[in-house]
């Protein structure tokens, strides 16, 4: 089991715009052709914070049309959010608040041997790896620059670095890079 980031990026290492839009994401490839569907039959339980839970909100029917829900996960989530959001029907969420710590905990309770995806942002992945409890992290990179948005992973990594697993192209417009986190950056690891 293991506490994986998977997310795109910008070439320039931003996974939205400043204003959390992803419409420079979605021309360049298939999420079919990528890891993806193999890497969700393997999640057991996801994380995220309160603007990637708000742009699902805002883009529920497009989600909809292109996956046949509103909100396409069957696994338990956990949104992290210091506000009170709007539940989306049907799905099996728990809003949070505070250390990731303890909702980890639950969140490994509840993804039995299967994986944790921290769906995003980066500061929330950020604040599982300083918790000791980030194993990898996956980003398809992208053939774009946006110049400024929000950061893949606001945190400096610098030594031990990271451990480059493998790398694969994905079409023309993504190299999809899988990262382990060295066990020196994890205080008690899943």
């Amino acid at each position: 089991m293991k506490t994986q980031y998977f997310t795109a990026s910008s070439l320039d290492g931003f996974i939205a715009t400043e204003d959390d839009s992803l419409e420079w994401l979605f021309p360049l490839g298939d999420v079919n052709e990528t890891s993806y569907p193999s890497f969700i039959a393997d999640v057991g339980a996801l994380a995220m914070g309160s603007s990637t839970y708000e742009w699902m909100l805002r883009h529920a029917e497009k989600v909809k049309a292109e996956t046949g829900s509103a909100w396409p996960y069957t696994q338990p989530a956990w949104v992290f959010t210091t506000r009170t959001l709007k539940a989306i029907p049907g799905a099996n969420i728990t809003f949070v608040r505070g250390d990731v710590r303890p909702v980890h905990a639950a969140m490994r309770s509840a993804a039995g041997p299967k994986n944790i995806w921290i769906v995003g942002g980066g500061d929330l992945a950020g604040q599982f790896h300083d918790a000791g409890l980030l194993n990898e992290i996956l980003v398809q990179v992208a053939s774009v620059t946006l110049g400024k948005g929000k950061p893949l992973f606001p945190r400096r990594l610098t030594q031990p670095p990271l451990s480059l697993v493998s790398v694969r192209q994905v079409g023309t417009g993504f190299a999809e890079l899988r990262y382990h986190v060295p066990d020196g950056r994890r205080k008690g690891g899943s």
